[in-house]
């Protein structure tokens, strides 16, 4: 069977069972901020549960790394829209120590792409187009400073009000132990 097959036929019983009824909220965030996290499997419960948060609580947007790439990308717009359209009032930027970008190497990964059927031609095209790709899939070194570097590009973006708070924090996924290094309310 295949994982949509899987998905599929447990929705079904979920949806007959009205199991999704605990989950009933508000497209809202109760406690009125957002969460700029690492898409690591080990923070699916562990951060909501590390932060005291339930269903309907928060919006959480992820990315890899929690990185923040580009001012007026997908993910700027996301954390804007649950500002100026879902009533979010602050942003927190969590990290994670033992992160998985801080190890990726563009090289192995450009190796990983061709290895699965993308061609060298569509590589060429794209850095013929100017498209750094090693610079593009580089990770980081240091989690913090990745933290740092992701809050000052949300405080400084011109359509960020200087009275939204912007957090940087960094949680252990093996404890759920959140460390601040940021924190927006002091800036």
């Amino acid at each position: 069977m295949s994982i949509l097959n899987e998905v599929i036929t447990f929705n079904k019983s979920f949806v007959e069972e009205k199991r999704y009824e605990p989950y009933i909220t508000s497209k809202y965030p109760d406690k009125h901020f957002v969460i700029l996290t690492c898409m690591d499997t080990r923070l699916v419960e562990l951060l909501p549960k590390a932060m005291n948060l339930r269903n309907g609580d928060v919006k959480i947007i992820k990315s890899a790394g929690a990185t923040l790439n580009h001012p007026f990308g997908g993910i700027m717009r996301s954390l804007l829209v649950a500002i100026y359209e879902l009533q979010a009032d602050e942003v927190f930027v969590i990290g994670h120590y033992d992160c998985g970008m801080s190890a990726v190497n563009p090289d192995k990964m450009l190796q990983k792409m061709i290895d699965r059927g993308i061609t060298q031609d569509t590589l060429d095209l794209l850095t013929y187009s100017g498209v750094d790709l090693k610079q593009w899939l580089h990770g980081f070194e240091d989690v913090q400073e990745n933290v740092q570097h992701s809050v000052e590009m949300i405080k400084n973006h011109p359509l960020v009000l200087d009275s939204i708070p912007v957090h940087g924090l960094v949680i252990d996924p093996k404890t759920g132990k959140l460390d601040i290094i940021v924190d927006g309310s002091k800036i």
